[in-house]
C-alpha cells in the first residue's frame, strides 16, 4: 500500500482540529480558566498519538520532534475561547443543544481521522504485517487523547460509557486494515475514516449503547 503523506498530514490536521475543539469545549463547559482550556484541548488533540507513539518505541513522540500538530491545536483553541468569551449566550438556553451537536461532530470526525492516522503511522514505522497491532494502534490514536481528556476533567471516559464510542473506532480501523492492501490507499483510508464517522453519528442519533450489567 502507498501512502500519499498529503492526505495523511490533511487527515491529521482535520483530526487535530476537531479533537482540539471538543477537549476545549469541555474545558469550558467545566468552566475551567485559560490555562486549563488550552491544555485539555492540546491533550485531546495530540494525547492518542503520544500514546501510540510510547507503544511502538518512537520516542520523544513526534508531538515533540514536529510540534505542528501542537501549534495548530493551540490556535484552534485559542480561537474557541475567543468566541465563546464574547458570545457567551453560546452555553446559555437552546444553545445548549446545539453545543452538544457540535460536539459530538467534532469528536466523530477526530475519531474517524485519527483511527486511520494511528494505522498508517504503524504502517509507515514497518508494523504492518501485524494485523492486530495496527488495529490497536489506530483505535488507542482515536481515543486516548479523549480518555485523558475526560480523566483531566474528572469525569468517567465518554469512551466508557456512551453511544458506541470506541467501537467506532474498533470498526473503522478492522475496514481500514483490511481495504489497505486490496484497493488504492487513500480510498481505502477515506472509507476507514467515514465508517467511524458514521457509526459514531448514527449511534448518537439512534441511542445505540452496549448493555450494562444493571438494568437500571
Amino acid at each position: 500500500m502507498k501512502i500519499d503523506l498529503s492526505l495523511f498530514f490533511f487527515v491529521e490536521a482535520i483530526g487535530t482540529i476537531a479533537f482540539a475543539s471538543s477537549g476545549a469545549m469541555v474545558a469550558i463547559k467545566k468552566r475551567l480558566d485559560l490555562l486549563g482550556v488550552i491544555v485539555l484541548g492540546v491533550t485531546t488533540a495530540v494525547g492518542g498519538g503520544m500514546l501510540r507513539d510510547i507503544i511502538i518505541g518512537n520516542v520523544p513522540p513526534a508531538l515533540f520532534k514536529d510540534p505542528v500538530y501542537v501549534l495548530l491545536a493551540f490556535i484552534t483553541v485559542m480561537l474557541l475561547f475567543i468566541i465563546v468569551r464574547m458570545n457567551q449566550e453560546i452555553l446559555a438556553g437552546r444553545s445548549i443543544e446545539t453545543y452538544e451537536k457540535v460536539m459530538n461532530i467534532f469528536d466523530a470526525i477526530g475519531l474517524g481521522a485519527f483511527t486511520v492516522v494511528g494505522i498508517d503511522t504503524a504502517v509507515l514505522s514497518g508494523y504492518g504485517d501485524y494485523d492486530f497491532l495496527i488495529i490497536f494502534l489506530g483505535v488507542i490514536t482515536g481515543v486516548g487523547g479523549g480518555i485523558l481528556r475526560d480523566i483531566m476533567a474528572g469525569q468517567t471516559p465518554y469512551v466508557l460509557r456512551k453511544h458506541i464510542y470506541a467501537c467506532a473506532s474498533i470498526a473503522g480501523a478492522i475496514l481500514y486494515a483490511k481495504l489497505m492492501n486490496c484497493m488504492n490507499g487513500n480510498i481505502a483510508m477515506v472509507i476507514g475514516a467515514c465508517s467511524v464517522i458514521l457509526i459514531r453519528l448514527l449511534a448518537t442519533r439512534f441511542c445505540w449503547n452496549l448493555p450494562t450489567a444493571t438494568k437500571n
